[in-house]
């Protein structure tokens, strides 16, 4: 019978055998990667002739004084205002419903092409022609939709 295993010894490896494993491991994925490394070589041979390559270093060597300029930039007042103002009508506009927004856009899209078409007929309005408006169904619900509005931003500005 064979005597039994006492001890089992972890091989070591050299670093000149680790380095060639690793070659070896980049060489395999070179070889099936074949394609890709090319359109990549092709890609950066492309953007060093464009020049871009050497502004990409430039910006690299100068980040100190590029973050400087961006940071300066972005803490003055009107680009604060910009993104306070923009992240409140991000706000504004989650809180309405899609729907509602469609409908007051196609509404408006309507009411300019309906204004375009009828502004250049040279005739002028008088008041006997605004009370009649006040009886048409549409204008009347404009001006119903209009003066509710109102009231609710009247509502909305004494809180």
């Amino acid at each position: 019978m064979a005597s039994p295993i006492t001890q089992i010894k972890k091989r070591q490896w050299t670093p000149e055998e680790i380095r060639q494993q690793k070659l070896y491991e980049l060489e395999s994925l070179i070889a099936e990667q074949n394609q890709a490394l090319n359109k990549l070589l092709a890609i950066t041979g492309d953007l060093d002739d464009a020049g871009v390559l050497d502004a990409v270093v430039a910006m690299v060597k100068a980040k100190e004084g590029i973050s400087e300029v961006v940071m300066g930039q972005a803490t003055r007042v009107p680009v604060t205002n910009l993104i306070n103002n923009m992240m409140g009508a991000a706000a504004a506009l989650t809180a309405i419903e899609p729907a509602s927004t469609e409908k007051l856009a196609s509404s408006v899209v309507n009411g300019l092409k309906e204004a375009e078409s009828q502004n250049h007929n040279g005739k002028k309005l008088g008041v006997l022609q605004m009370v009649k408006a006040f009886r048409d169904p549409d204008i009347n619900r404009a001006i119903k939709f209009g003066l509710n509005f109102l009231k609710g931003m009247g509502k909305g500005l004494d809180r």
